[in-house]
Parts: C-alpha cells; structure tokens; sequence
C-alpha cells in the first residue's frame, strides 16, 4: 500500500475556461456556417479540456522506497529535511527565494508546497519545491517512508 498519493489536478474554473474557448472558436467559424460553427465548439471545447487535463495530471507518490513526483523519480536515501511552506512563503520561494538549480513541481493554482533538502553529493539539485494541496501529510508520509526503508 502506498503511503501518499495525490493527483494535482486543475481547478474547476479551468473547464468553465476550456468551455470558453470553445465557444470562442464557435464564434470565430460563424460566417462559415452551423456545421463549421458545431464544429468550432466541439473541436475547440476538446482541445482545451485535453491541456488542461494534462497539465492537471501531475502525480506525488511515495512508492517503494522512491519519491515520484511528475516525472521525476527521487529514492528516499537522497532526500533530507522537509519545510512546510504556508502560502506565503510558497509565494517567496517561487520567486525571490527560488534556486536555479532546484527542482520545481509548480502549480501556481495550488498555494501550499513543501520543500525537500536533496543530500545526494552528486546531485547538484539543492532542493524539491513540490506544490501540494496537504504538506504537513505528505512531510509525515516521507519521513515514515525513510525509517520504513531504513
């Protein structure tokens, strides 16, 4: 069993959006016609419901004895302390606070994240910045994960 698992998802103002966009495409085609103009509001409707899914899509997950989150995939041995970040300061290290060098799984729409020291001498990744709805849960299931593991 896994001990976390969550799913970033986009929020619902995005398919009201994507919805928008279709009829915008719906408008544009018009002149042409009701075919050209269903079309429009299917085709458009599709194609902005499919960015948005995928952008949503993004995955956090303690598998094993691994961090994954996105497409990264982080064994636990690698990784170091955890700092709970409130809205505020997720803001700042987004920003100002932000290393070049760290690795960010950002989603502007969600205002938590939790920060992970990396402790791999040979990773030049200093840090995790990873955007998620309960950090406090996911701080607790990666420290229960590396005294699992270890």
């Amino acid at each position: 069993m896994q001990p976390y698992d969550e799913r970033l998802t986009a929020p619902r103002s995005w398919w009201l959006i994507s919805f928008l966009v279709g009829v915008s495409f719906a408008l544009i085609l018009l002149p042409f016609g009701t075919l050209p103009l269903l079309g429009g509001l299917v085709g458009g409707t599709a194609v902005a419901a499919v960015l948005a899914s995928s952008y949503g899509s993004m995955r956090i997950r303690i598998v094993g004895d691994s961090l994954i989150a996105g497409e990264a995939k982080i064994p636990l041995s690698a990784l170091g302390g955890t700092e709970v970040l409130d809205p505020e300061e997720a803001r700042a290290w987004r920003t100002y606070k932000a290393d070049t060098r760290a690795f960010l799984l950002l989603r502007a729409y969600i205002p938590t994240a939790l920060k992970v020291e990396v402790t791999d001498p040979a990773d030049p990744t200093p840090y995790l910045y990873l955007s998620t709805r309960e950090p406090e849960r996911l701080a607790e299931a990666l420290k229960a994960a590396r005294t699992t593991a270890a």
